[in-house]
Formats: C-alpha cells, structure tokens, sequence
C-alpha cells in the first residue's frame, strides 16, 4: 500500500490584471538580502587571533534564519517622502495611477513612541492567501533596518481576509526630500498555522539533565562553528 503524502501549504500572492508586471512583485526573502550582507566576510581575517574565531553575523545561523524566513513585499512604484518640521510633516509624491501613500489620524495612536510623528500608510496592491487555519505575521524586514521609514507588525488571517493589507509605517528620517524606490523591502511575510499559537508554557528551574544538556550544546557551539546547522538543525 501506497501513501500520498500532503501536499505542502502553499501562499499565493494576487493582483489585478492591470498591474501585473507592473508593480514590484513579491520575493523570498532568501532573494532580497542586503547588500551588506552580501558583501560580508564569514571571517573577519585582521582580527583572527589563536582566542578570537572572528567569525561575522554571516556565520550565526539564528541571525540567517530570520533574514530569509518568509517573504518580502515590496514598494510597488517609486514614493518620494517631505519630511519637515522636525518629522511633526511627512508630504508624499508618486507617477504610479493609483494611490501609494495615505495618512492615518494621528489620535489612533494617541501616545505612542514615534510621537510627533504622523502615521502614515503604504498601499499594496497584492492580495495574500493562505491554506485555511493559517495566517501572516507582516513586520519589518528582519535584520534590514531601512534608514527612512519604519512599518508597523501586524498578525492578518489571510485564509479569510482575501484583499490586500496595507502597511502602517512612521517616516523616522531627518528633515529632508528622500525618493524609495520601487521594490524597496517595505514588510516580511511570515505564514504561521494559528493552531501553532496554543502551545503552553512552564516556568521553573532546570533539572540536573537539563542542565548538562545546555552545558553540552553552549560547549559544542563554542568549538564548532558549524554545529548548530548540522546538529540542531539536523542538516548533514
């Protein structure tokens, strides 16, 4: 007797005839890593010493991890942002036809952090759907700080919610006319199943066992730069 096993969960993203091919598309966030990143050495050589690996975040897999879970979405067509009076203004342009950047009332986030400045808006045009029982964690791209705008997270049940959401975001640059680019990383879409959201939790001291076992991994970590890949994660 065969078995069949389930076909893997797929996202699809979505958008109107008229701006496909268009409008920046999204990608895996494996695809969109900074150039930074990129450029960064696993080693960085002047400061290898006989007690110092030197090894760069290019080789800490945790950091890695998040980078390129999910994907990216990205700004459908080129925005310029007015930043003014001490970030208390934020005026907006764009050539794209549709709307790109709205405002929200201030008062909705009446004492928040970024105050004076204004909340403002990202239009997408994608619409994300997801296998039923499973939703999206939007937040900004991990890892990637952008130097002009930072969005707000959000959870969306995107198995029901089958329109596109838009993306909160404050303008935290200095005074100044700044021009994102199209396919700038705007957000990092991150699928989940909601099921996965009931597990529990204890909060006590470890056991003996417990004990030896974080020892061993924090050991082993320490003299083998590639353990957590092929232990942890069970790569060979």
């Amino acid at each position: 007797m065969f078995f069949r096993s389930a076909p893997a969960p797929k996202i699809s993203f979505t958008c109107a005839p008229e701006n496909h091919g268009v409008i920046a598309e999204p990608v895996p966030a494996k695809a969109a890593l900074p150039d930074w990143f990129r450029r960064l050495p696993p080693v960085d050589k002047p400061r290898l010493t006989a007690t110092n690996n030197a090894l760069t975040v290019k080789r800490c897999m945790p950091f890695l991890d998040a980078m390129v879970a999910g994907w990216i979405m990205p700004l459908a067509a080129t925005v310029r942002l007015e930043i003014t009076d001490g970030g208390r203004t934020v005026n907006t342009g764009w050539e794209f036809d549709g709307v790109m950047v709205s405002n929200h009332s201030p008062p909705q986030v009446a004492g928040n952090p970024m105050e004076p400045r204004p909340p403002c808006k990202f239009h997408n045009y994608w619409t994300i759907r997801t296998p039923p029982g499973w939703s999206c964690l939007f937040v900004p791209p991990l890892n990637r700080p952008d130097a002009v705008f930072t969005c707000a997270a959000g959870v969306v049940d995107t198995d029901t919610y089958a329109s596109p959401v838009h993306f909160p975001f404050f303008a935290t640059a200095p005074d100044g006319i700044y021009t994102i680019a199209r396919g700038t990383p705007l957000v990092q879409v991150v699928p989940f199943r909601r099921a996965d959201l009931g597990i529990t939790a204890e909060i006590r001291a470890e056991t003996d066992d417990e004990a030896v076992t974080r020892e061993r991994i924090r050991r082993s970590t320490l003299a083998d730069d590639g353990w957590y890949r092929r232990v942890a994660r069970g790569v060979r």
